[in-house]
């Protein structure tokens, strides 16, 4: 049921991530502030490490980073929920929304947009690795 890993690093970032959110919305907004940067670090880091702009685990992390920016617009912050509750989920459970979300763009799936991809992409359960190649496995 737990998808703890601690030996990986985007584990780890997600982890501090989580952390930081919670303390954004829990105790002080300062732990926003701190998340974006941590997540632009993880961003960079990612981009260096894989060499690509283009590659699905750095999507995910532009479009996590794009959701924490949104929140800083005045009268957004209820949105630094989503992230907080989504990244406890990815960090305990293995389950990434934005990563599944991020499989539903027309450039990073083959199949044609329906609701039976969606329902599968978003119902699958929680897998190591990339949930893309889950429901490609799945059809």
């Amino acid at each position: 049921m737990f998808m703890i890993e601690l030996n990986g690093t985007g584990w780890r970032y997600w982890l501090v991530t989580a952390a930081l959110l919670t303390y954004g919305v829990v105790v002080d907004p300062i732990g926003f502030v701190l998340a974006i940067a941590l997540t632009l670090v993880h961003l960079l880091h990612f981009v260096i490490m894989k060499r690509s702009v283009t590659a699905f685990p750095i999507q995910v992390r532009f479009w996590y980073l794009s959701l924490l920016l949104l929140a800083q617009v005045e009268g957004l912050g209820w949105i630094y929920w989503i992230p907080a509750i989504g990244t406890w989920a990815q960090v305990l459970f293995g389950y990434c929304a934005m990563a599944r979300f991020v499989s539903l763009l027309p450039w990073n799936s083959c199949e044609r947009f329906s609701f039976s991809l969606v329902s599968r992409t978003i119902l699958a359960r929680p897998v190591k690795g990339s949930i893309k190649q889950n429901i490609v496995a799945q059809k």
